[in-house]
């Protein structure tokens, strides 16, 4: 005998709400309820053991529910690069440049980058010879601060 809600089987709520999540997840995209929708797909399943009441199912519907949103998620966001978007000034943090003006420990120089000339100095403070090419380590206002 199926457990049931009222006058539905609760097999049908399940189904309804991997439906649910599942369009939620498809217009937001956050990763939050993806989770919720595979731990309503499990319990659809689950759901067809007879006498399994349906508090019970709640219950493990949420324990799934947590334990996949907690392990799982931050997994997913590094896998698919979700998060903070490098625009601008952040965008050139990694990036190859090359000394046009000579670096030294007191004054700063110049690099290219991106084909904009920008101020740089070095980040410990070593000098770096024109026509070297370097990385860039971090943009402060607007200095590039680089190394060899």
């Amino acid at each position: 005998m199926l457990t049931k809600f009222g006058y539905i089987d609760t097999h049908w709520i399940w189904v309804f709400l991997t439906v649910v999540f599942s369009v939620v997840e498809v217009f937001t995209f956050g990763l939050v309820t993806v989770w919720f929708a595979l731990a309503a797909f499990v319990m659809i399943f689950l759901s067809f053991i007879p006498k399994f009441p349906f508090m019970y199912q709640i219950m493990v519907f949420l324990v799934l529910s947590a334990a996949m949103l907690i392990f799982t998620r931050p997994v997913a966001i590094k896998k698919f690069k979700m998060g903070k978007v490098k625009t601008n000034v952040d965008s050139l943090v990694g990036m190859s440049a090359l000394v046009v003006k000579k670096i030294t420990e007191f004054e700063k120089g110049e690099v290219k980058l991106n084909g904009q000339i920008w101020s740089a100095h070095s980040a410990d403070g070593s000098a770096i010879e024109e026509g070297t090419k370097c990385e860039v380590v971090r943009i402060e206002g607007v200095h590039a601060i680089v190394r060899e």
